[in-house]
């Protein structure tokens, strides 16, 4: 019988768990910070099917480059939980923005890298970007450029692998002695350029739209992940039109996203 997907106390007791802190509800998960035999981990209860495709992406990763799976078994994940004192957002406001990237990077990179094993399935990007299209269609302008870019790059992609989706300062954490692991994965599968957009938009908009910093950064991402440069900037505006065709649908503001977009179809122009 599967427990209720709210019901805690189960996975507490079927991996004897010690709560070690609030409950954290999103909409597509419940989180809830625990010891396992007297370390610290993460219970994590899946809500919906891009929770479960991520949390069974995680546990292949095996603890490559991800937060250590501890248990599996849906919709419950229970992870290792990164303590250490470090934060890639801290970093970039210390003035260290290239390190950041470049950690990023290298983290994305063992993630991609060849497993023994075949993958879960994932979804293809070709899917998770079915929104851009009818958005462009309303909207126009540079959604409909990002939509152009996102049907040639579709229709000819490279270095296919696992792709966690969601690379950024937030997502991947300090580990300790582990180094540095990504958490949240979309559980996605694509060209592993796409994995490197995210890290343009963020930490945080002021950082995004500081003056020539994105320009520096695409420079420092490609370079630190070996990528073709304007593949990159494609990549970012495909996916900033589909962000912001996401957040147009939910009523909510588009516009570091639609920035970001702009920044990205003046550099292919330059």
């Amino acid at each position: 019988m599967t427990p209720e997907i709210d019901d805690k106390g189960t996975w507490l007791a079927r991996w004897d768990l010690v709560p070690d802190g609030a409950a954290i509800a999103t909409p597509s998960s419940l989180l809830l910070p625990v010891r396992h035999r007297g370390q610290p981990a993460m219970l994590k209860i899946a809500r919906e099917e891009e929770e479960r495709r991520g949390g069974r992406l995680m546990a292949w990763w095996d603890g490559d480059g991800a937060a250590r799976v501890l248990a599996h078994d849906e919709p419950a994940l229970l992870l290792e939980r990164a303590t250490g004192p470090r934060s890639l957002a801290a970093m970039v406001a210390a003035g260290a923005d290239d390190e950041a990237s470049r950690i990023l990077c290298a983290t994305a990179a063992r993630l991609h890298a060849p497993r023994r094993g075949p993958p879960p399935e994932l979804m293809p990007l070709s899917r998770w970007f079915e929104a851009l299209s009818p958005a462009a269609g309303i909207h126009g302008g540079l959604l409909a450029q990002a939509d152009a870019a996102a049907r040639d790059l579709l229709a000819a992609p490279r270095e296919v692998v696992p792709l966690h989706g969601d690379i950024h300062h937030g997502n991947v954490l300090d580990a300790g002695a582990g180094g540095w692991v990504a958490i949240d994965p979309k559980g996605l599968l694509g060209e592993r350029t796409f994995d490197f957009v995210n890290i343009l938009r963020n930490p945080d908009a002021a950082t995004t739209l500081a003056a020539g910093r994105f320009g520096r950064q695409v420079d420092a991402v490609a370079r630190a992940a070996t990528l073709e440069r304007r593949r990159l900037l494609l990549w970012t505006l495909a996916f900033t039109g589909l962000s912001a065709s996401w957040r147009l649908a939910d009523g909510e503001p588009a516009g570091l996203d639609l920035a970001v977009a702009g920044l990205a179809a003046a550099a292919l122009r330059s």
